[in-house]
């Protein structure tokens, strides 16, 4: 059985709009909800960026069925792991065992603001590595001291623990991040339906299984609309970064930079990597690549803020009911 969830794109909505969405989403019927946390919007059309854990926080009383998961935060550099550690026992707390921590090694938009230098690939993975496990050792409720090559921690307890553990999801891309990591996370987080990815993952030694108990969790950004044409020139307003891939858009450090990187980025070009207008069964094609690929879990986007009432009330029931549908 697939799951299907439904972003909270804090780039792209205030505060009190992503906590009025995820009530009207968890009523329309989805699975779980994520949550981007970013210091700053990719383009400055997008126009938001308000703090993940507070809005969290208030998402966490405003619902009380759907799934919660950090997608993702970077636990290295604009935050402490020991404070993440904080942040996720809270949030398990506040949303009643429903709370999933996912983790990445971060994007340097989000992370320059602390005004630390960027490292490179390697070096993030082996403070991501770091900080996983001073997390886990703060969940455990016992007396932490950490003195490693990345991180200090100085007599470090979390007072208030849930009793449903804090499960950790990691965002993945290669082989080296996967026999790294995997070991640590409880589910795995993925940028692309890549079956390959699925596959080395289950094939390291220590990493939870998905097919058992692990999740893998997608996201696929969508721009439904009744007006085709709205949809297409949306998407390339909001999202034309998206062309960039990971690789690129992660060492990309202000919307100026993904500004004059997505400069030649067509709206056609935006058209043909994201399903825009009101075909739902193109939605479908497209999403149909992550559960064919192995993923239990796919969150989709939709893109901006003022199509969301609209998407809610008037496509995401049925949207879900077709992606039911085709992925059983």
């Amino acid at each position: 059985m697939t799951n299907f969830g439904y972003t909270l794109m804090t780039e792209q909505s205030g505060p009190r709009e992503l906590v009025r969405y995820a009530a009207a989403a968890e009523e329309v019927g989805f699975d779980f909800e994520v949550m981007s946390d970013h210091y700053s919007p990719w383009l400055t059309e997008q126009g938001h960026a308000p703090y993940a854990w507070s809005t969290l926080g208030a998402v966490a009383q405003a619902t009380s069925r759907v799934g919660l998961m950090s997608f993702v935060t970077c636990p290295t550099m604009r935050y402490h792991p020991a404070v993440v550690a904080q942040k996720a026992a809270t949030m398990q707390l506040l949303a009643e065992g429903r709370f999933t921590l996912g983790l990445g090694s971060g994007e340097n938009l989000n992370e320059h603001v602390v005004g630390h230098r960027w490292p490179a690939l390697r070096e993030r993975q082996d403070m991501l590595r770091e900080a996983v496990e001073i997390m886990q050792r703060l969940f455990s409720g016992d007396l932490v001291d950490h003195h490693g090559e990345h991180f200090q921690v100085d007599s470090a307890r979390l007072w208030d623990l849930p009793e449903e553990p804090v499960e950790i999801g990691l965002a993945i891309s290669g082989e080296r991040s996967i026999a790294n990591l995997a070991p640590l996370a409880d589910h795995l987080i993925g940028v692309a339906p890549d079956a390959d990815l699925i596959r080395r993952w289950n094939a390291t030694h220590g990493a939870p299984q998905v097919g058992g108990s692990a999740r893998a969790v997608g996201q696929i950004p969508i721009c439904w609309d009744p007006d085709e044409d709205a949809a297409v020139e949306r998407a390339h307003e909001q999202f034309r970064w998206f062309a960039g891939g990971w690789a690129v858009n992660a060492d990309l450090p202000t919307p100026a930079g993904f500004a004059g990187a997505t400069s030649f980025i067509r709206p056609e070009d935006v058209a043909a990597n994201i399903p825009c207008g009101p075909d739902l069964d193109h939605i479908v094609a497209k999403a149909s690549a992550f559960w064919e690929a192995g993923y239990t879990d796919v969150a989709l986007v939709q893109i901006g803020d003022e199509s969301q009432d609209r998407f809610l009330a008037e496509a995401a029931g049925p949207l879900l009911e077709k992606l039911r549908e085709a992925a059983a």
